[in-house]
Parts: structure tokens; C-alpha cells; sequence
């Protein structure tokens, strides 16, 4: 039996050798470090048993696998810790997650904040005891009771869930045993010292509001103690820059219990939300797009035509008019639809972009509500292309330029992930296999680096999925782009071919910023509330050393105000020093101090948040300086000062 290792060495053995035999064949202190194995592409626990010829990567917790592998099996330690310490606890899941891991439980008594490090003691003792880890296999009906024996009422009801004849797997660590399918760490001594738990929640059992209320327990699990301190030095930040809390202290948006996921957007909000809404009107009529605006509400049989009805109806708010069922729209794109059939088309007329800046509501359960991330209702950049098939190359490509120079815009990096055909989906297999090869074939010719995320496309046709990266390497899903074959079918569009024939268009679906409202969110924390001068709600303060320089503060705001230039005066009495830091703690670009010499000289003494004191100029000199920033929509690099010392 020949194994290929990463490097291309090859080892042979004669008779069936696991996975951590291996790795201890290759040196000691790979086999201390190996988390799992990738098999010919696939994941594998370290036991399993190797007989014939294969490709073999030991993972380790420098990869993404590996690192997974072993936060999996912190969550196991923290559930022996949990059942230590709260015996009559029952056990829901414990899976790893993209930024650790956590698990799900019933306790007989309130866990609290405060809990959480008597629970990461008692896994400190479970780590040092250096309990090997064993995986065995039961039959089903064993499997069954020996979860009821334990009294895991969860467990037995995942076991029952499964297949008869199913051979169901648990990994055994001293007295703790746990329904897993694995892979995990040989020795609960691997999960080693750099652990963390972060942070309780309430979880639904199975995410059903209907079920129990769980106890959710949130942690996080690195390799080595300096990654984890890295981390949760990136999450403190993330606290400071939390778009909740600088929502709330820059006047920008609220929530209130009155409406749940329904943001309430304040008068500063308005300005940085209309600026956005500007842009993407300027971006978009250079690129060719009309812009439209379709009904809110739209009667059942449009989305039964859709589709949305059938497979999307658990999202969908419902109401009933003049006793026919309507639905509010979770999306714009049939009302785009409707649009296109509004008047005959020929082929001169295409690609027709039509954009809309489309309210669309859509139910999300409260526990998964948060802040301007996660809401019930949202504007959505939507827009729809209507086209012949040897168009769709090029107007894919075009959309990904246009996504690019967006991102680009606020500084964004990102990256590209090709979602093909769900289990959920209708049309046929040769236009998914065309429109996916369309949406291939556009990423190559642009020379974008892509993953494949198979099975995660919309019901109606493949997308491509574009993830930005914040300031705090956290990545978000924005912009689409989504080809559909089966909307034009489903509502019969036209257009008059070269050939006096009618044939059917081709629609792409497609936003460049998501949802406006969770763009906010991702700028608010990107830039720490400190936008960029063309974004900032207040673009400068003017702040009169004394109430002599009122009238002097006032001609100048009103020039500032007459150049296009968003300004505030503060003429309280208050000593210059505290106006200063207060605008700094508003995280204005501009400060202008106006004294006596300002005024008889007719200048500004400007202040600003990148680099302090800027010195004095005529404020004619100083309007057309920031109005060229603002015009260019440039982004000043920063280091945020610290606040407490201004």
C-alpha cells in the first residue's frame, strides 16, 4: 500500500495503518500536532485505518480543517466540564464553528457570565488529566439506550432521527461519553492551554422558536497561546467598534421594542444613508442601469408564478385584501419582472439594466436579529438585467467590475465564492449546467480567484458571491450575482429577435452593496463611526472660542453650508478644549476654532481628526480643499486617537 504525502514522498506499508501512525512515522513532533488527515481530499479522524493506495495531508491547527478538528474537541472537554460540575445538565450539540465552537444545554440552574471561568477551570483539570479520547461504534437501538442510561433525552432524539440500520458513533474521554460523527484530537491534553469561553446566548433546541429555550455557551480554541491572544485583542476592538453601540452615540439609527428588526433611521443616519444611496445613483447611471420602483405588496398568485410561494414562504409576511391573499415582497425581483413585460422588447432594446433601491421585508426569527445585520425589513440595491444569451459573458463581467470599484471605494479586499444548484430548486438540468458555465467561464476571463460552494445556490439559478473583509479581517456576504433562466420562463418575457422571431431573455439578479442597511452596519465598524468625509453626517464643526466669535462662527457655517459642506456650530459656553473632544468623540473630520484673529483676518484655524492642529488659512482655501476630498470621495488612513486623552 503506497501513501502520497503533501510533498509528494511516498510511503509504503504493508499491512492497514492509521492516520496518527502515520504521522508518528514521519516524525514525533508531527504526530503531537496532528489534529486529523485529509484522505484524497477528504476529512478523517487520526484513528481511521488507511488499506489501500491514497493521497495523505496531516492537519494540524495551522489549517482551517485541523483548527476545526481541535476546537471540536475543546467542545467536547467543556461539555465533560459542564456535566462535572452540573450533573443534571442535558447535553444538546456541540459543534465548532467559524470563529470556535460552542454547546447547547439544559441546566438545572441559571448559568451566568460569572460561571465561566469555574468552567474553564475544571476543563483546564480535564486537559491536564490526559484522558485519551476513544471513538466506538453502536447499533441504533443500543445507541438509544445508552443515551437514555445517561439520561440525554437530545441525544436519544438525533439517534431516533436516524436510519434503522444506521452504525451510530461516540468518542469515550474517562467517564464522559458523547454521541459524535468526529473527527476529534486523540488526547484531551492535545486541546492544550490557549481556550477561551467568550460569551453566553439563549439558543432554541433545533432552531425551533416553538422548542425549549437552551443555554448557549460560546468559546473559542487556538493552537498556540499568541493566536489566541491576537484574538481576543481583535474582539475587544470589535466590542469598541460594535455598530450597536456607535449607532446609538452618534445619533445615527435606533431600535426599538415597538418593532423588532424594524431600524428607525435619525436625521444624522438619514444623511450617511442618502450620501450611500447618492453614490450608488451615480454609479449606477454611468454604467448604463434605469432606475425603477416597484409595489411593496403584490397579490399570491405573482409569487406563486415566482416560485417565492412554494419555496420561500416560511420568510414571507402575508396579509389578506379584499379577501385575496398578498404578500409583502421579500425581494424585488418579480416586480422587476413585471416591469420588463411592461411594453414590447426587441433584441436593440438588451441588455436592459434596471435598477431598484427595493424596501423588502422578510421574517427572521428574534434570536437572530442584530442590530442593522441581521433586520426584518431592508433596503436592497437591487437590480436586474435583462439580456440575449451571447451577452451573458460580458454583462457578468461588467456587474463584477462594477462590485469591484464599490468595494474598492471604502477599501475593502475580498473574495469570490461560485454557489451552484441547491437540493431546493427548479428548472432543468441543461439551463443550471449553462447558467453555471456562464458564471465560470466570466470569473476566469476576469482572472478572479474563486472557491466552488456546491449546493448553495438561490432555487432559481447558480450565484456569485462576493465576501468583503472589514478592518478586523472579519469577512461579510454583499453582493450577487445571480443567473436565472427560470423567471423569464415562468412569466413568459419576450423580446423580438434580429430574426423577427420571439425569443426568451436571460435575467441576472444582482446587488452590489446587499442590503444598504447592513452596509451601514459593516462601515460603522469598519471605520470605527470615523467615515470618511464624504460619508460623515457632520463633515465639520465650527467651534467660537467665546460668545464673541458667535456671529463670526455663524458667517462662517453658513458659507461652508452655501459650498455644499455639512457643518455645526456649537456656540455653548463651554471651554474650547472640552468642544474639541466632544467633536473628536463625534468623530468629526473637521474642526474650525474661530477667535479674534480668525475673524479680522477672515481665516479658520483648522483642526482635524487625521492630524490634529493643520494650522490657519482662509477658509475660502479650506473650502476648496475639503471639497476636493469630499468630491473624490477619498478615504484618509487614520490611527483612531485614544478618546480619554482627546
Amino acid at each position: 500500500m503506497k501513501i502520497t504525502l503533501k510533498d509528494k514522498t511516498v510511503k509504503v506499508y504493508e499491512n492497514p495503518v492509521s492516520i496518527f501512525e502515520i504521522a508518528k512515522d514521519i516524525s514525533e513532533g508531527l504526530a503531537r500536532m496532528a489534529c486529523a488527515g485529509e484522505v484524497n481530499g477528504q476529512t478523517a479522524d487520526l484513528r481511521t485505518l488507511l488499506s489501500e493506495d491514497c493521497s495523505l495531508n496531516i492537519l494540524t491547527a495551522r489549517d482551517e480543517k485541523g483548527l476545526s478538528v481541535l476546537r471540536h474537541t475543546a467542545s467536547h472537554v467543556m461539555a465533560q466540564a459542564l456535566k462535572r460540575l452540573y450533573p443534571n445538565a442535558k447535553l444538546a450539540i456541540g459543534p465548532s464553528i467559524a470563529e470556535g465552537f460552542y454547546y447547547d444545554i439544559e441546566a438545572d440552574s441559571p448559568i451566568t457570565a460569572e460561571d465561566l471561568p469555574k468552567i474553564e477551570g475544571e476543563m483546564k483539570k480535564i486537559i491536564k488529566e490526559a484522558l485519551p479520547i476513544e471513538r466506538f461504534t453502536l447499533p441504533r437501538n443500543e445507541g438509544i439506550r445508552l443515551m437514555e442510561e445517561k439520561k440525554e433525552p437530545y441525544k436519544v432524539e438525533l439517534i431516533r432521527d436516524l436510519p434503522e440500520d444506521a452504525s451510530i458513533s461516540f468518542y469515550k474521554q474517562g467517564e464522559f461519553t458523547d454521541l459524535c460523527a468526529g473527527p476529534h484530537l486523540m488526547n484531551t491534553k492535545d486541546v492544550g492551554k490557549a481556550f477561551r469561553l467568550t460569551s453566553l446566548a439563549g439558543a432554541y433546541w433545533r432552531g425551533d422558536e416553538h422548542n425549549k429555550m437552551l443555554t448557549r455557551i460560546y468559546a473559542t480554541a487556538f493552537g498556540k497561546k499568541e493566536e489566541l491572544e491576537t484574538y481576543l485583542t481583535m474582539m475587544e476592538e470589535a466590542k469598541k467598534r460594535d455598530h450597536r453601540k456607535l449607532g446609538r452615540e452618534l445619533g445615527l439609527f435606533m431600535m426599538h421594542e415597538a418593532g423588532p428588526g424594524f431600524p428607525f433611521f435619525l436625521p444624522k443616519g438619514m444623511i450617511l444613508k442618502n450620501s450611500l444611496l447618492d453614490y450608488w445613483r451615480e454609479i449606477h447611471k454611468k454604467a448604463g442601469y434605469v432606475e425603477i420602483s416597484t409595489p411593496v405588496i403584490l397579490n399570491r398568485s405573482l409569487w406563486e408564478t415566482s416560485g417565492h410561494w412554494d419555496h420561500y414562504k416560511n420568510n414571507m409576511y402575508t396579509t389578506v385584501i379584499d379577501e385575496g391573499d398578498y404578500a409583502v415582497k421579500p425581494m424585488n425581483c418579480p416586480g422587476g419582472v413585471l416591469a420588463y413585460g411592461s411594453e414590447p422588447r426587441s433584441y436593440r432594446d438588451l441588455p436592459l439594466r434596471m435598477g431598484e433601491l427595493g424596501l423588502v421585508h422578510r421574517h427572521e426569527k428574534s434570536g437572530q436579529l442584530h442590530g442593522l445585520m441581521r433586520v426584518r425589513c431592508f433596503t436592497q440595491d437591487d437590480a436586474h438585467i435583462f439580456m440575449m444569451p451571447e451577452q451573458i459573458k460580458d454583462e457578468i463581467k461588467g456587474v463584477a467590475n462594477l462590485i469591484n470599484s464599490v468595494y474598492s471605494m471604502f477599501g475593502f479586499s475580498y473574495h469570490v465564492e461560485l454557489s451552484t444548484r441547491p437540493e431546493d430548486s427548479m428548472g432543468s438540468d441543461e439551463d443550471w449546467e449553462m447558467a453555471t458555465e456562464g458564471l465560470r467561464s466570466a470569473l476566469d476571463e476576469l482572472g478572479l480567484p474563486y472557491v466552488v460552494n456546491e449546493g448553495d445556490g438561490a432555487f432559481y439559478g447558480p450565484k456569485i458571491d462576493f465576501h468583503l473583509e472589514d478592518s478586523l479581517k472579519r469577512t461579510w456576504q454583499c453582493g450577487t450575482i445571480q443567473l436565472d433562466f427560470q423567471l423569464p420562463q415562468r412569466f413568459h418575457l419576450e423580446y423580438t429577435g434580429a430574426d423577427g422571431e420571439k425569443h426568451q431573455p436571460i435575467m441576472i439578479h444582482r446587488v452590489a452593496f446587499g442590503s444598504i442597511e447592513r452596509f451601514i452596519g459593516i462601515l460603522i465598524e469598519h471605520f470605527a463611526g470615523a467615515f470618511p468625509t464624504w460619508l460623515a453626517p457632520v463633515q465639520v464643526k465650527v467651534l467660537p472660542i467665546s460668545d464673541k466669535y458667535a456671529e463670526y462662527g455663524t458667517c462662517v457655517c453658513k458659507q461652508l453650508d452655501a459650498a455644499g459642506i455639512r457643518a455645526e456650530l456649537d456656540t455653548r459656553s463651554e471651554k474650547i478644549g472640552y468642544k474639541i473632544r466632544e467633536a473628536q468623540t463625534m468623530k468629526i473630520p473637521y474642526m474650525l476654532v474661530v477667535g479674534q484673529k480668525e475673524e479680522e483676518n477672515k481665516t479658520v484655524s483648522v483642526r482635524s481628526r487625521f492630524a490634529g492642529d493643520e494650522g490657519c488659512c482662509p477658509l475660502e482655501e479650506f473650502i476648496a480643499m475639503i471639497q476636493k476630498e469630499i468630491n473624490g470621495k477619498e478615504i484618509r488612513k487614520i490611527e483612531l486617537p485614544d478618546e480619554k486623552n482627546g
